[in-house]
């Protein structure tokens, strides 16, 4: 078994830990259509992750409901840098929160010019925030970053991106994952899954996944 460990900084954003993890699966898949290294499987019997609440990210759209004060009651965008604007409250951080935390910080800050806010958010437009999306690289008919959902599987993955190329090595796939702090590359049977339609080849996806398609040079 080979097992790619990452070094964690603590001052690292999760931006920062992205793109180096992104790197790092680019520079596999310039190898995994011919290396013959063999990674460890990830078995469609592996244990499901705990029940994932989601949290709000960048580009998602929140609506903001304060009873009895429908003045200030808006839907409004999480921008890029991950913050929110409403009337009576600017700048409020929302990206890596759900929905609930973020209506009691938003109570919090209302609590200056409202007796006892009530606040509820309801969030929409789901995108999350980039730590927690699945990507998909190299010879997918469609290759993307998706959000995560709750219970969300290979196949899931496969179908939403338009499946594998024609010059795709299937079998020799691969997802990177972070696990208790390491990244993990760990071999998926994408051909035996859409091709053979054999249900054992699918597999749960996590937040952060990287799921890396190399092409076949022979």
């Amino acid at each position: 078994m080979q097992e790619v460990i990452q070094v964690n900084t603590p001052h690292y954003t999760n931006a920062a830990r992205w793109l180096a993890g992104l790197a790092f699966a680019l520079s596999l898949l310039t190898l995994g259509g011919c290396a013959g290294t063999a990674y460890p499987p990830l078995s469609s019997a592996e244990e499901q992750p705990p029940t994932h609440d989601y949290l709000i990210g960048p580009g998602d759209t929140v609506n903001i409901i304060v009873w009895r004060n429908p003045e200030v009651s808006m839907s409004v965008p999480v921008r890029p840098d991950g913050k929110i604007t409403t009337p009576l409250v600017e700048d409020l951080p929302a990206s890596g929160k759900t929905a609930s935390h973020l209506a009691r910080d938003i109570e919090k800050a209302l609590a200056k010019y409202i007796q006892e806010p009530i606040v509820t958010v309801v969030v929409t437009g789901f995108v999350g925030p980039y730590s927690e999306q699945i990507r998909v690289i190299g010879q997918a008919a469609k290759p993307q970053a998706l959000p995560f959902r709750d219970e969300m599987t290979l196949l899931d993955v496969m179908i939403a991106v338009g499946g594998i190329t024609d010059f795709a090595a299937g079998n020799k796939a691969s997802i990177v994952r972070n696990v208790d702090g390491k990244q993990r590359q760990l071999s998926v049977r994408l051909n035996d899954l859409i091709k053979d339609g054999d249900i054992s080849a699918n597999v749960p996806m996590r937040p952060g996944d990287i799921l890396i398609i190399p092409e076949s040079f022979f």
